[in-house]
């Protein structure tokens, strides 16, 4: 007998909030985007304290973010900012002071709460559709912003009430899809993994991985479409309108 679906897990980025939409809105600022204005922001602090050229700290933080992400897909885990910059540091050969360093690690942390992304349409009256019927929980990586400013971001939208719980990867300890990540949010829901549904955006992270530990999985395609016609996903959805009905039937059997 199929186990009742009694609680739903969330991915964060393109699936709540359109990653990269504060772009534009950088951009008609007159704003560096957030990939120059990170290596803008280490390169300032190092200057500061000794001249270097800004393309050797471009190069050295290229070399980090490749590190990063080989660490993030094999071995799922996300470094925090502070140990990327750590990383890039040592491979420069040079050193912050430490007041010099954490203002640098803020800069980052914040900026997508300074200028926020878009939500995606539709979401929070999914959200009030679903909470309280159901048991609900972020599951997400924390790729530059830490779960702490995730949080936030969902506070700033008066989103963060409609969710029992909040699992990021730099508390976590692990990404998704690593089964460590969702076993947080059952813990902190009460439920066991089988009577969990999750939707997210990506076929390998937020479909295959949670359905390998028994829960079941929505692909959502709004946003990002890629793996619609790949997908294993129980269910997809193309809009956040349809969800509650989606999860509904999903629960009915």
């Amino acid at each position: 007998m199929a186990s009742r679906i009694r609680g739903i897990t969330f991915d964060l980025w393109d699936t709540i909030v359109h990653d990269d939409s504060d772009e534009p809105k950088r951009k008609s600022q007159g704003l560096r985007s957030k990939k120059e204005e990170r290596r803008h922001l280490l390169w300032e602090a190092l200057d500061r304290q000794s001249p270097i050229p800004i393309e050797s700290v471009k190069l050295a933080y290229d070399v980090g973010d490749a590190a990063f992400n080989r660490v993030w897909h094999d071995q799922h885990v996300t470094w925090t900012i502070r140990e990327r910059l750590e990383t890039i540091l040592k491979g420069l050969g040079r050193t912050l002071p430490a007041a010099e360093l954490d203002r640098v690690v803020m800069a980052h942390e914040e900026m997508e709460c300074e200028i926020r992304p878009d939500l995606i349409p539709g979401i929070a009256e999914a959200l009030a559709a679903l909470h309280g019927r159901y048991k609900t929980c972020i599951v997400s990586d924390a790729i530059v912003s830490p779960g702490r400013c995730l949080k936030r971001l969902l506070e700033s939208y008066g989103l963060a009430g409609h969710f029992d719980g909040f699992a990021f990867s730099d508390e976590v300890g692990f990404s998704k899809p690593h089964r460590g990540m969702f076993e947080s949010a059952a813990k902190q829901m009460g439920l066991p993994l089988d009577e969990i549904v999750h939707i997210g955006d990506r076929d390998h992270n937020d479909v295959k991985g949670p359905q390998a530990l028994g829960m079941k999985a929505i692909l959502f395609t709004a946003t990002r479409p890629a793996d619609k016609d790949r997908t294993t996903a129980d269910a997809i959805c193309e809009r956040h309108a349809d969800l509650a009905a989606i999860v509904d039937r999903l629960a009915a059997g």
